[in-house]
């Protein structure tokens, strides 16, 4: 599909597009768009920065608009599970944005804000409910949402949830929700627990996916310092001293070593935020919306941001500590080199983190170009 046109979106959605100026379809959205229009359960295999938000939003506004009715009191016609709260809250953005033209609404909930706004919304029902599952969990058993008149189910970033310990909530949600319903299946990587909930949730998918399973950002050039634990900090403040390095996200494997950096970063005159999951949802939210406005340069994050912020112009990662979770890795280095753009990503590496170093290595199939390390000052 050369164009959105040729898919055979309805009118309103066409014109948000165009407001937006998108143009073509991603490889991700070409292929699942004509299979959710057409009512069809899907399984994807996509990475983020694919437009895979889109390759379901689309098409499900589109349903809505051809289907329409009024949505169920204390319900949803849709229901898209994510995560994490900054994943969720950019689906809803999503929504919203797509179907600006529609009059289609979309609701909120997840966890960090008080929940008597989220149960007000959904009161007169909602037609699209965006949800992280912990959240959802706690609506339902208060009594505040039914999901008898869920039509579609939405799992984006299932292998996310996994690592989360998510799949048992997950399950008992979708208990909670008709049968006669159409799935969407979105995960990065298909280990075999993934692969067995997607075969008990959907019937007669059909299989779409763009990039390899667990393969690295083309457009990123990679490299390893090699450095000792004591050093890092001032590694990373000396490399952060380049101009290129316009717009950072810097990883971390724990949320104490996310603020310990960025203590750091502020107090040799680098503004810098954290973000993770011990910060309030007002915290992260500003956090996020200056580093999007570029108001800081430095975003110091642990995993919990790896999948969930889409923030065009990133030009570096760095991994300050290694995951201990090769696939971690993938999706921390997807946040750059988005969109068409090219990226750099920089890993630091102490004396204990050499066996991720090689399990990373052996997932997707490439060394890392060492560098040497630029301790000045330090």
């Amino acid at each position: 599909m050369s164009d959105f046109a040729s898919l055979g979106l309805a009118a309103p959605i066409l014109k948000a597009l165009v407001h937006e100026e998108y143009v073509a379809p991603t490889p991700i959205q070409a292929q699942a768009i004509p299979h959710v229009m057409a009512g069809r359960d899907v399984q994807g295999i996509a990475q983020t920065g694919t437009g895979k938000t889109a390759a379901f939003a689309l098409p499900i506004l589109h349903r809505l608009l051809a289907n329409p009715k009024p949505a169920p009191r204390r319900g949803a016609r849709v229901l898209v599970l994510s995560p994490t709260r900054e994943l969720a809250s950019q689906i809803a953005d999503s929504f919203r944005t797509y179907g600006r033209q529609t009059g289609l609404r979309t609701a909120l909930m997840y966890g960090g804000v008080p929940k008597s706004k989220q149960a007000k919304a959904v009161g007169q029902g909602i037609d699209i409910l965006v949800a992280t599952p912990g959240r959802l969990m706690d609506h339902m058993q208060d009594g505040a949402i039914q999901l008898n008149g869920v039509e579609i189910l939405v799992l984006d970033e299932a292998d996310h949830m996994l690592d989360l310990g998510f799949i048992v909530p997950i399950r008992k949600i979708v208990q909670s929700i008709p049968p006669a319903r159409q799935t969407l299946f979105f995960s990065a990587t298909m280990p075999k627990e993934i692969a067995t909930l997607a075969g008990q949730m959907l019937r007669n998918p059909v299989q779409v996916s763009v990039n390899p399973v667990a393969t690295t950002a083309e457009r990123v050039e990679q490299k390893v310092i090699f450095v000792e634990t004591s050093r890092k900090r001032a590694l990373l403040a000396n490399i952060l001293r380049n101009a290129q390095m316009s717009r950072v996200l810097v990883f971390t494997r724990t949320k104490h070593g996310a603020d310990r950096v960025t203590q750091h970063l502020e107090a040799m005159g680098q503004p810098a935020a954290a973000i993770h999951g011990d910060k309030s949802q007002p915290q992260r939210e500003r956090a996020l919306a200056a580093f999007k406005a570029g108001r800081i340069s430095v975003l110091v994050a642990t995993d919990i941001a790896a999948r969930g912020i889409d923030v065009d112009g990133v030009t570096h990662v760095v991994n300050f500590d290694l995951p201990n979770v090769p696939e971690a890795y993938v999706h921390r280095i997807g946040r750059t080199a988005r969109a068409g753009h090219t990226g750099v990503a920089i890993s630091f590496c102490d004396s204990s983190e050499r066996p991720h170093l090689r399990g990373i290595e052996k997932l997707i199939r490439t060394r890392l170009q060492v560098e040497e390390p630029d301790l000045r000052a330090a």
